[in-house]
């Protein structure tokens, strides 16, 4: 598969409002799903019966599993769950508590049957004093040693080889303390694996983008292994941190915003002209404002989805004036499109 690429978040094996037919005519080469919400929601006899997430959701593109680690921060650590050496307990409500492990996610990402599995991680807060931070490595660490061995036997049960078996990813953790983002990359290289992720919140303290921690972490890893910016979306982003050689991102901004009527325009008269390294390389375009009410013109002459060759900028102002759920599905397949012609001008 070309690189870089861009993976939608379809956490619950959806991206909402699209089915698989509409992503892949977005020319998205694959999705990334969710280790905890499916592990919750959805459990194994699914995957027992249909084989495998893909075939369960009709997809036939490459598959990345997260781990569920961004949901140690943003559920167990906010709503009173518990977090130790040996796991996450997530409390789901008074009668429902659900499990997590380093070895109990790998074995369940392993039944979804991805091309890329991710271990999991202790996700250092944002806030996170420097002690705190530490912990938070220490644990990704062990976490990464059982989730790794635990791999190890799952493709040797599986009969799984180096040529069949997934690519595995470790997540680097320590927040803005870089001295720990070092430590982090390199206690992992030490254990070995196909590639790395830039983790935690990815925001400095002034609210700009972390590009310091993102240049550390790929300082430490080695040449040749994946770098992969986890949760990150922008596209000046992605382009500052495909220069770093960044090659594998996820985000759920474009297919979240799309819904929220905020589409992405490429500030070029057409494909062949974009050009992502000039400055203000594209800008947004709210169809629900109402100057866009008898625009007959396309909401890009940069794009070639669905919305922009056959439907007008007043009739996407229409279907959000009107509420229909075709206006989220047309601009969620609008930003899909964005994002994968970004990926194919920022390849070699």
């Amino acid at each position: 598969m070309p690189l870089p690429v861009f993976f939608p978040d379809a956490t619950k094996a959806v991206v909402r409002t699209l089915d698989s037919h509409d992503i892949i005519a977005t020319k998205t080469p694959g999705i990334l799903v969710n280790t905890y919400h499916l592990y919750a929601d959805l459990g194994r006899k699914i995957l027992s019966t249909f084989g495998s997430i893909r075939e369960f959701m009709g997809w036939d593109g490459a598959l990345i599993s997260d781990s569920g680690g961004f949901q140690v921060m943003s559920l167990a650590k906010q709503y009173h769950g518990k977090i130790t050496d040996e796991g996450v307990w997530f409390n789901l409500n008074k009668k429902k508590k659900v499990k997590l492990t380093p070895e109990s996610s790998i074995a369940f990402q392993m039944e979804l049957k991805p091309d890329m599995a991710v271990v999991l991680d202790d996700f250092t807060p944002p806030q996170a004093k420097e002690a705190e931070a530490k912990d938070t490595v220490d644990r990704t660490i062990l976490w990464a040693k059982r989730s790794k061995a635990e791999f190890e036997r799952q493709c040797q049960r599986l009969g799984l080889t180096e040529k069949t078996r997934p690519y595995l990813l470790a997540v680097v953790q320590g927040g803005k303390w870089q001295k720990l983002r070092a430590e982090c990359a390199k206690r992992l290289v030490k254990i070995g694996f196909d590639g790395y992720g830039y983790g935690g919140w990815p925001i400095a303290d002034n609210g700009d983008f972390d590009y310091l921690s993102a240049k550390i972490i790929a300082k430490h890893v080695p040449k040749g292994t994946f770098l992969y910016g986890l949760g990150i979306g922008k596209p000046e982003e992605v382009v500052s941190l495909v220069e770093m050689g960044y090659t594998i991102f996820d985000c759920v901004l474009p297919t979240r915003d799309a819904r929220h009527g905020r589409l992405y325009v490429f500030n070029a008269a057409s494909i062949k002209q974009i050009d992502v390294h000039a400055p203000d390389f594209y800008s947004y375009y709210v169809p629900t404002k109402e100057k866009h009410y008898a625009d007959d013109s396309p909401v890009s002459t940069a794009c070639d989805c669905l919305l922009c060759t056959h439907y007008s900028r007043a009739y996407l102002h229409h279907l959000f004036k009107i509420k229909d759920l075709s206006a989220l599905r047309l601009a969620t397949i609008h930003n899909l499109r964005f994002y994968s012609l970004l990926m194919e001008k920022l390849r070699p």
